[in-house]
């Protein structure tokens, strides 16, 4: 969204700032191991996408995705319109970038209305199956976006199937667990009833579950179940949608929600086989040193970790919803560091957290 010059490009990926009012300080859970930041590559491809947002570290190599490395997706095109983004790159951890799939509305594989403009909504499954979720505009503007899809691609970058209507409307976000023959997708959808409202807050947003069955050649849809519901979103000019962001869940089924419109994490227990709405969850933190909170990843001591998109922060919450660090990843711009920060991703073996930064369209490493 942001153009940013070559000084504050140097200056956002050199700085890294411990501790604010209120946190616990640079020894505090998994982010006081860390002390240094690295650009790991550019995400932009040759076609000129740019605006990162997915991010999803691939763990089993096959077909042409190599373990260790990282997705990246792009939500807006050379013209820095967002909800045009076409791209998934690829990224090795020592910088080399390849294009991993770039999907055109001309030859998606089934139906998805409005086209494509690839959002933070991506996962990659150990069977080898790519899938990214698509909110489109037609020209950059709120008031064009449609309902979109999410794209099944296989693992040499083809896109091979489409799931679409039902309860997908915008889909924002994602996160996945996956077992040997099926795999269980959560996803964030923020158009309900946003575009209509022309820019006030609708409490429509929902949290969808979504089960396929991984045996054959394709992975297939055997049910989808709205897990959580009427979370606040509504549309805006810098960001296109505010709404219900980040996820992650935990091997027992709690799935956490940065409810970014409330400036929250929510919690939703019993993720996995619940057949009913939890509606807004309940609330495992709010406010403090969240403040727009968009992605998030669950650390391997279990906290949960979440940038801020008003001013480049991550934050450190306990499952008791207890704030015990941040650190500034980028202070570009005016407001420092607003809206630079989007996916995340645990890098393998816990030596470090993987970052997009939209302010200078880059992969970066918390190492």
């Amino acid at each position: 969204m942001r153009r940013v010059s070559m000084a504050a490009v140097t200056a956002a990926v050199l700085l890294l700032v411990v501790g604010a009012a209120g946190a616990s300080g640079a020894a505090a859970g998994f982010l006081g191991r860390f002390h240094h930041l690295k650009v790991v590559a550019s995400t932009v491809p040759a076609n000129g996408d740019v605006n990162p947002y997915g991010t999803v570290v691939v763990k089993r190599s096959t077909g042409r995705l190599v373990a260790g490395d990282v997705l990246v997706s792009n939500f807006n095109n050379r013209a820095n319109l967002q909800g045009t983004g076409t791209t998934i790159v690829q990224v090795s951890p020592g910088g080399r970038r390849s294009v991993f799939a770039r999907v055109s509305t001309s030859t998606l594989p089934g139906r998805c209305p409005g086209g494509v403009g690839l959002t933070t909504a991506l996962a990659v499954l150990r069977h080898g199956w790519v899938i990214v979720g698509t909110l489109p505009t037609a020209n950059g503007m709120a008031d064009t976006a449609r309902a979109g899809c999410l794209i099944v691609i296989n693992s040499h970058g083809t896109p091979v199937s489409t799931i679409s209507g039902g309860p997908i409307n915008g889909p924002w976000d994602m996160a996945w667990r996956e077992f040997r023959t099926h795999a269980t997708l959560f996803v964030t959808n923020v158009l309900n009833g946003t575009v209509a409202a022309g820019g006030a807050t609708v409490e429509r947003a929902t949290v969808v579950r979504i089960e396929l069955g991984l045996s054959g050649m394709r992975a297939r849809v055997t049910g989808e179940h709205v897990i959580g519901s009427r979370f606040p979103a509504h549309s805006d000019p810098a960001a296109l949608v505010v709404g219900p962001t980040g996820l992650g869940v935990t091997r027992r089924g709690r799935l956490y929600v940065a409810d970014s419109a409330s400036n929250r994490i929510a919690a939703i227990p019993h993720a996995f086989t619940r057949m009913r709405s939890a509606g807004t969850g309940m609330t495992v933190s709010r406010g403090g040193l969240l403040a727009d909170p968009l992605g998030l990843a669950i650390a391997p001591n279990g906290d949960i970790l979440t940038v801020n998109g008003v001013n480049g922060r991550i934050v450190e919450t306990t499952p008791a919803g207890r704030q015990i660090a941040t650190r500034f990843l980028d202070r570009s711009g005016s407001p420092p560091g607003s809206g630079a920060l989007f996916g995340l991703a645990v890098a393998p073996q816990a030596r470090g957290l993987y970052y997009v930064d939209d302010a200078t369209n880059t992969l970066n490493l918390l190492h």
